[in-house]
């Protein structure tokens, strides 16, 4: 049986919506009309994305006192547009495009994807994107800057590596990093003109010492001055971004300070370590209520579809999604009440005096077991 309803939409007054390319922008704003009723006035205008004339037109956005403004992640086009409005006291949006989609054979120009973009958002039919305040943009910024580095020296390693097996040097064969303290010193002498096998294998150190005669028949192939040259350079390539990591380093723990105490917590999960904590934090910040559901591994660059690298299994993104979630629970909101006690758990007494002395107070160790 068929019955009638009232659907009251709840339209936001006063909207702005952006189509942002690399060159200029198209906005489309949307506000009442003055006669009142639901009829509304719509504006679309075409700006450049040089820092004046965004300037001025967050400054129009302002004066015609716009409550939203809408964006789509476009490369990274979208930043310094959703900055300078977010400096001005605005309330910009990024949304994902896939959110945003056009009716099958609708014609698609910058005017019209600003136009559609616009309706739909004050309808409140997007959801916002997340992005993190700038303290937390600064460091994520550093730690992506470190994984490019990291990734690029290792390739330099592999290229090191290839090169030795070129001359017919298996130095990898006997030695399981060619870049410890011996592998080093062993390189160096080659590209210090030292060819002799026996020579090259008494720079050997520790451990390595007792494997001295299956490194001199490593070193026995043909090094040649080709081969020097690029050894060179790529050792001199690896120290350069060496000392670039250890800069950047140095910069994330200057970043990393307002968050030591989210930093130390996450260390306490098994598997994250010093640098593991600092990327978490870059890529999802402190506050765990900005995502609605614990599936938040794709945002933390750890999920089997957030790289088309390396692929982790779903066991182990469901491990760091509870593990993350478990880390929010125990560090913001402590329990109010002592743990339950069970066969395994130790009496309060052994485990800690002031813990039996005052059962109300909360350590940082109690957190729910996942």
């Amino acid at each position: 049986m068929l019955a009638e309803s009232h659907d009251d939409e709840q339209i936001i007054a006063r909207v702005a919506a952006l189509d942002i390319a690399k060159a200029e922008l198209v906005c489309c704003v949307r506000v009442p009309a003055s006669a009142g009723g639901k009829r509304r006035l719509q504006e679309v205008t075409t700006h450049s994305t040089m820092t004046q004339a965004l300037t001025e037109l967050a400054n129009r956005l302002v004066e015609m006192g716009v409550q939203r403004v809408v964006m789509e992640a476009t490369s990274s086009y979208w930043k310094p547009v959703f900055y300078l409005l977010e400096a001005h006291g605005l309330d910009p949006w990024l949304v994902n495009a896939r959110d945003v989609k056009h009716l099958p054979g609708r014609p698609k120009t910058d005017v019209l994807d600003a136009v559609w973009l616009c309706k739909v958002a004050e309808r409140q039919m997007l959801r916002p994107s997340f992005v993190p305040p700038w303290p937390i943009r600064r460091l994520r910024d550093l730690t992506r800057y470190r994984t490019d580095l990291v990734s690029a020296r290792t390739a330099e390693k592999n290229r090191v590596e290839k090169l030795l097996e070129d001359a017919c040097i298996k130095l990898s064969v006997v030695a399981s990093d060619i870049f410890g303290v011996s592998g080093r010193a062993m390189l160096a002498a080659l590209v210090a003109g030292e060819r002799d096998a026996k020579v090259l294998a008494q720079l050997a150190r520790a451990r390595m010492r007792g494997k001295i005669d299956r490194l001199e028949r490593a070193f026995d192939g043909h090094f040649a001055d080709h081969h020097r040259f690029l050894l060179s350079r790529m050792l001199a390539r690896i120290e350069g971004l060496d000392a670039d990591i250890a800069a950047v380093d140095a910069q994330i723990d200057v970043q990393l300070a307002p968050f030591a105490e989210a930093a130390a917590r996450l260390d306490e999960i098994p598997g994250i370590g010093p640098v593991a904590a600092a990327a978490i934090i870059a890529e999802i910040g402190v506050d765990m209520s900005r995502f609605a559901t614990a599936g938040i591994c794709a945002r933390g660059r750890s999920s089997p579809r957030a790289s088309t690298h390396r692929r982790v299994s779903p066991k182990a993104t469901h491990l760091l999604d509870m593990a993350i979630r478990t880390w929010h629970v125990s560090w913001v909101r402590p329990p109010s009440a002592p743990p339950r006690q069970t066969r395994s758990s130790p009496p309060a007494t052994a485990a800690s005096p002031d813990a039996a002395a005052n059962p109300e107070q909360w350590s940082p160790s109690v957190a729910p077991s996942w």
